[in-house]
């Protein structure tokens, strides 16, 4: 069969429709009857959250080229026009999906003694409680906008609930109407309970506005109501050409985001004419801007009501995370990684190792120097805690706070910020690039030598996404490892001159040569009789240079198994082109985030971790790290667990070549890569406990 040409728009999938495909998989997790109810409202919720950064970025950007006259097609062969109009039909059958599944999830959940009640189903005793509450706490709070007669019109800032009404200025003229805009205060939860003979009851914040709303214009008839929210563009530029004014620079960004134009309208079912015209006029939409939703708008707030007696039981059995086996029995981390490399498998396995390691080293006499990158971190983090109170104990502590990571600038500010009063310095990230390489080195006086020890990761330095998303670690001091990683850590202070990496390959200057050459070796070695086998886990794949690549390997006869969480812009199965590419996707409880690659290389196996996935802005436009697996205990588990991922028959989806995806059929034994996992941390914990306790005759004495 003729192979066919690697670079056809028709071999690939775009990526923002394949981005729709992945946020309509994890609505299919929300519409799922098999999954616990809570777990589903967090699901729907998510969707609601996903699709909030995909207007403030993606469909913000399609639209400021659409905008500029740009008609260039991108890999798929669609302009930004033709995109923008695929987009809006799927998004919006996706949020009428998602809308009925919040209805039939409510209406399930008052078999549960739980029920959202609305405003016409009150009582005469719950209107009464909400009336009193809307007196004391609400009303000295909100801030009704005579809109109509403002000039400038106050801003109206993104992703914020607003209620519009129409209202009578005269008690004897009706035709005399003010249209006013109410913002729904955010310093109160979305639902407030109320007053309930069975089970809890819940009434909506804006519900509450709308019903007693004739004592906020004093007496006045209300009439033509509406909630709307709008998302604006967040795709702000920051420029980087004064690096010295870097942190004043995105603090700018931040701030301009809230001026930015408007990109979408959500809006209740039926909205009055009068009312449409104004936000049409006043905020510059177009008819494919407008959402209207017959439900309940911002469905981020099911969280609340996930974490609500009695929702918050109905949901998952609760997976502990483990002691990690390579350290099952360790009393000293530092002797630990003396003796063996470790790796740590995130939520599986505690994330507590990585704090404890900081930590020890912020207290240790003899650890000299603590050196850091921070992508994303927590509130209230202990690493930041710990790196502050190693400079405040004398230690050297350089810290890279990227403050580019996109909605985490203003916490990232803060705490560069707060690194910088405690005497570490602070690097703020660097020109031109984002630096989302996760490294940790820890540089130790000891008895007979400065021993280094590393900490590298695929996910970010955050002690409680560690608990939600999946992730791999690896601790060592390793010698070789560790000189890269310290001139990697002199590469982000300004030692900017080439150096000849052992282990380390970085990226935006190697890494994309490397994994090109990683693939065209396994061409190379890939015979008949023993084909060549490639296996990834990543986020997304979009790079199409990546893409030629399989192909090619494809058709020199190489197997490639991918497991891609999200976006996919590669096309599996097609005859004479990718008919040996199979791309799986699993959607479950655990975000799947690990970036792991498995290269055959004719029997002598090789494994690496990455910060990377295989898109063009990871490979050419950020600071990433890929490292080897060499220890061959460790490799052997890594390469069951890509399997597993692989063996999957509950939670995974098989992408076709038409760039949409199915639920992989079940055959024989139910796997789910996640529970197998769990299970797998639990009984490697269970195991050690029992050995401990186990009664040994002793042997008679030579």
């Amino acid at each position: 069969m003729a192979k066919k040409k690697l670079d056809s728009y028709e071999h690939f999938i775009n990526r923002e429709l394949s981005w729709l495909e992945f946020n309509d998989r994890v609505l299919q997790e929300g519409r799922s009857a098999k999954i616990p109810l809570a777990e589903r409202l967090k699901f729907l919720a998510i969707v609601s959250s996903n699709l909030d950064e995909f207007f403030m970025i993606r469909v913000a950007g399609l639209k400021q080229q659409k905008a500029a006259g740009v008609r260039k097609r991108d890999a798929s062969g669609l302009t930004p026009s033709q995109q923008l109009l695929l987009l809006g039909g799927k998004v919006q059958k996706m949020v009428a999906e998602q809308t009925a599944a919040i209805a039939e999830v409510f209406e399930r959940l008052k078999e549960h003694d739980f029920q959202v009640v609305g405003r016409h189903a009150w009582t005469p005793r719950q209107r009464q409680f909400l009336a009193s509450f809307f007196a004391s706490d609400l009303l000295p709070v909100l801030t009704p906008l005579a809109v109509e007669d403002l000039d400038p019109c106050p801003l109206l800032p993104g992703l914020r609930l607003f209620v519009a009404m129409q209202v009578s200025t005269s008690r004897t003229d009706r035709s005399a109407q003010k249209l006013v805009v109410v913002p729904v205060p955010a310093a109160f939860p979305r639902f407030v309970n109320v007053p309930s003979e069975q089970g809890v009851q819940m009434a909506p914040l804006e519900e509450i506005i709308l019903d007693n709303a004739r004592s906020l214009f004093g007496g006045n008839v209300v009439s033509r109501e509406a909630v709307f929210r709008i998302t604006r563009d967040a795709d702000v530029a920051i420029q980087e050409d004064e690096a010295g004014d870097l942190l004043h620079t995105v603090q700018d960004a931040v701030q301009a985001r809230k001026r930015r134009g408007v990109v979408r309208l959500e809006i209740s079912a039926g909205p009055d004419t009068r009312i449409k015209r104004w936000l049409t006029e006043t905020l510059e939409l177009r008819r494919e801007d407008w959402y209207e939703i017959d439900g309940l708008l911002d469905a981020k707030a099911l969280m609340q009501i996930a974490e609500t007696p009695p929702v918050q039981s109905l949901k998952y059995p609760d997976w502990r995370p483990q002691e990690p086996r390579d350290l099952i029995g360790t009393e000293d981390l530092w002797s630990a990684l003396q003796d063996h490399d470790v790796m740590l498998s995130h939520p599986y396995e505690k994330f507590d190792p990585v704090v404890q390691l900081v930590e020890r080293a912020a207290d240790d006499p003899a650890v000299l120097a603590v050196k850091q990158t921070l992508y994303r971190t927590s509130g209230g983090s202990p690493i930041v805690r710990a790196l502050a109170r190693a400079a405040e104990n004398g230690k050297e502590v350089t810290v890279l706070v990227e403050l580019k990571a996109r909605f985490d600038e203003a916490n990232n500010v803060n705490w560069a910020l707060q690194l910088e009063d405690a005497g570490c310095h602070v690097i703020y990230g660097i020109a031109g690039y984002k630096t989302h390489a996760k490294a940790l080195l820890v540089i130790r006086r000891e008895a007979a030598r400065i021993r280094r020890y590393v900490h590298l990761a695929t996910g970010n330095y955050n002690d409680k996404t560690a608990r939600l998303y999946s992730d791999m670690g690896l601790m060592t001091c390793d010698d070789e490892l560790a000189s890269d990683v310290a001139a990697f850590f002199n590469l982000l202070t300004g030692l900017s001159e080439a150096v000849e990496w052992q282990q380390l390959v970085i990226a935006p200057t190697e890494l994309r040569k490397k994994f090109l050459a990683l693939i065209e070796r396994e061409i190379q070695v890939s015979t008949p009789d023993r084909p060549g086998l490639i296996m990834a886990k990543v986020n997304s794949l979009e790079d199409q240079g990546i893409c030629k690549a399989l192909y090619k390997a494809s058709q020199a006869g190489v197997e490639i198994k991918l497991n891609v969480r999200g976006i996919c812009c590669l096309k599996p199965g097609v005859k004479g082109l990718s008919r040996r590419i199979h791309v799986r996707s699993i959607v479950d409880r655990y975000l799947e985030h690990a970036r792991i690659f498995y290269f055959a290389n004719g029997g002598h196996e090789e494994v690496y971790f990455s910060s990377a996935d295989w898109m063009r802005r990871n490979l050419d436009r950020r600071l990433e790290l890929l490292f080897p697996i060499r220890d061959r205990k460790i490799l052997r588990r890594l390469v069951r667990t890509i399997k597993t991922y692989f063996k999957d028959n509950i939670k995974a989806w098989e992408l076709l070549s038409d760039g949409t995806y199915r639920r992989v059929e079940r055959k024989g034994r139910a796997v789910r890569a996640q529970e197998v996992l769990h299970e797998d941390a639990v009984s490697v914990v269970r195991a050690a406990e029992h050995a401990d306790h186990q009664f040994r005759p002793l042997k008679k004495p030579k």
